[in-house]
């Protein structure tokens, strides 16, 4: 009993030592940036042009937002087409930020340009078209992206981007 109550006299002090030592070190951490690219959810038809979502897309657009809630959101892009901005909306909502509006006929490689410059660190969402995410997606990871057919909902694309520039995608549904 004596050498242990020896032992804990002389480690103590050296442990409480340590992890003041850690607690006032700063933890390194690399800047990343994520983006994560969706389509819009499933539209409507009552306007051929501008549809709003239907039921089954405000749903996705929900469980997008519901996917999302412990993730921290810095922005949210969609175009300026109402079923982006409905997709987009119950995140931003979600984070208590605003839904950037973006050009949907800009080419992919400025707005990924754009994205990067606007938004270097945090997550960032970004909602699209089935004609204009794979582009963008290609344009942020450097990588081949297959087309999405129009029938097709729910793909989600993150695109991680580390401080030396390097990506990485991760496709996945929502």
């Amino acid at each position: 009993m004596r050498i242990l109550t020896l032992t804990l006299t002389l480690l103590l002090p050296g442990l409480a030592t340590l992890a003041s030592c850690s607690a006032s070190m700063p933890m390194h951490t690399e800047s990343t940036a994520t983006y994560i690219v969706v389509r819009h959810a499933e539209k409507n038809t009552d306007d051929p042009r501008d549809p709003e979502l239907s039921a089954a897309g405000q749903a996705r657009a929900k469980a997008l937002s519901a996917q999302l809630s412990g993730v921290r959101l810095t922005a949210a892009y969609a175009t300026d087409f109402r079923r982006t901005r409905q997709t987009a909306a119950p995140t931003a909502a979600a984070n208590g930020i605003d839904v950037t509006g973006y050009d949907a006929t800009m080419p992919a490689a400025d707005f990924a340009a754009r994205l990067r410059r606007e938004q270097p660190t945090g997550t960032t969402l970004i909602v699209g078209h089935s004609n204009t995410v794979p582009d963008i997606v290609a344009a942020l990871c450097a990588c081949t992206v297959e087309p999405i057919d129009e029938s097709r909902y729910g793909d989600r694309f993150d695109v991680r981007v580390d401080a030396s520039g390097s990506a990485h995608l991760v496709r996945s549904t929502y």
